[in-house]
């Protein structure tokens, strides 16, 4: 893991860096050493913990270290509701319940936090909380079963707009338009939950 971190900061380069699953404390110990050895900023901490099924992806010492080591480095973090339930120990279900979670999480030491709302019931609503205000981004709710990588892709776009040296907001902004293109055109395969679709916008001119 560290070798392969070293062998793309050395060659190529990093504008951004974004991280998904690392299911233990030892792989989470080396990412946050390596990402604190080489200074790499702007950082998208994806704090994938549970599966869509809800099983557990992590062990309990790993989010411990997740929470102390990861997110303090992190210049955004995107906790879905379960993601931020895990984290802080309790149930969410509302906005305003999101809005005291992002607040809590904050002060694990992220910049910021970006809690989204896919599984609200009646609204498609993410929350950024910057340490100063709370902001809102809202669309429309897609009828559709094929989610699987939303929170991998939603990331990943938050990612890639910082490396073009767009602001947190402005980062998300796209981020979340981006992420409801690719839902709406998500992929009918087999009889399970089909893929967004990240190609979309290219693709299809969502």
């Amino acid at each position: 893991m560290v070798k392969q971190i070293e062998a793309c900061v050395s060659d190529i380069g990093c504008d951004a860096v974004k991280t998904g699953m690392l299911s233990s404390d030892a792989i989470i110990d080396a990412v946050a050493s390596t990402i604190l050895a080489y200074k790499l900023k702007p950082l998208v901490v994806d704090p994938v913990m549970i599966a869509k099924s809800g099983a557990p992806l992590l062990k309990p010492e790993a989010v411990e270290a997740l929470k102390s080591k990861l997110l303090p480095l992190a210049t955004v973090v995107t906790p879905n509701l379960h993601e931020a339930g895990a984290l802080m120990g309790r149930e969410i279900k509302t906005l305003g319940q999101m809005k005291e979670v992002a607040r809590m999480i904050r002060d694990l030491g992220p910049e910021n936090v970006v809690v989204k709302g896919g599984h609200l019931e009646n609204i498609a609503a993410d929350l950024l909380y910057d340490g100063r205000e709370l902001t809102e981004f809202r669309a429309e709710r897609i009828d559709t079963k094929n989610t699987h990588g939303t929170g991998c892709i939603f990331a990943s776009a938050i990612a890639a707009n910082l490396a073009h040296k767009k602001t947190v907001r402005e980062s998300v902004t796209a981020a979340k338009e981006f992420i409801t293109a690719a839902i709406r055109a998500g992929l009918e395969i087999g009889k399970g939950y089909g893929p967004a679709d990240p190609m979309a916008t290219l693709c299809h001119g969502v």
